[in-house]
């Protein structure tokens, strides 16, 4: 398995931020060409809702609603259902969750986005958070197994039930690739430019390594958002990551 990476997508970038104000400049900073994916996660939805996502979208911009689904399958299939009719490009679910409940969501997204007449989200398993290390995978969810082995498990789960590929560290992509087929999404967070902190983030690379490791999609939030002027920022990103070459 793996082989030729066939697509790979402007970076997304995390407005993890608490109000639709904070939001809605950041969207309008962000509006430059090539529009970055704008990613939504739990503190901006589950604080204002559909109308961030809503007005994303309004703005011309592809939306990856990142809420990592993770309930017993009927829950998960009515969830992904209302995302799917959200229109979003891309959303979360849990691979610890097990085939029976990837599969409801797979269904709930494909269903949601058929009531409402558009093209159904990428479903994108989470692995293992790259908050999480061998320490934290041993010693606290009490994991025989090493972290790569735990995710290359996730990951070949992932595309048996048909997902459209996994949210992993870059530092795992080469493994992931032995296990799964050449379409088989690899999205990576825990971005940060050379020399940036590292925040909460424990398995790091920059936007050139996760280019050269395979990353289909890279996740970059506070070198962006927090920077001075986030629009450059993400310019000199995105270019880091595609070679000044757009998809």
């Amino acid at each position: 398995m793996g082989g030729k990476i066939l697509k790979r997508f402007v970076p997304m970038v995390a407005i993890d931020v608490a109000t639709t104000e904070e939001a809605s400049a950041l969207f309008a900073a962000l509006t430059v060409e090539p529009r970055p994916i704008v990613k939504i996660g739990m503190e901006l939805y589950y604080g204002r809702g559909q109308a961030v996502v809503k007005e994303a979208k309004r703005r011309g911009f592809k939306v990856f609603l990142d809420l990592k689904l993770y309930d017993i399958p009927n829950t998960v299939h009515r969830a992904m259902a209302a995302i799917g009719l959200l229109g979003v490009d891309f959303t979360t679910i849990h691979a610890a969750g097990g085939s029976e409940m990837l599969a409801a969501g797979l269904a709930g997204i494909q269903e949601g986005a058929e009531m409402a007449g558009v093209a159904p989200a990428k479903l994108l398993a989470i692995t293992q958070l790259t908050s999480i290390d061998e320490q934290i995978l041993h010693d606290q969810q009490h994991v025989a197994c090493s972290l790569i082995e735990s995710v290359q498990s996730y990951a070949q789960l992932a595309e048996q039930v048909g997902l459209a590929g996994v949210v992993c560290s870059a530092q795992e992509i080469g493994a992931i690739r032995q296990v799964t087929g050449p379409e088989f999404l690899c999205v990576t967070p825990g971005i940060r430019p050379a020399n940036a902190v590292r925040d909460d983030q424990k398995r790091v690379v920059t936007p050139r390594q996760a280019r050269d490791l395979g990353s289909n999609g890279i996740v970059v939030g506070r070198p962006i958002t927090q920077s001075a002027d986030p629009a450059a920022s993400y310019q000199k990103i995105q270019q880091a990551f595609l070679k000044e070459a757009t998809q």
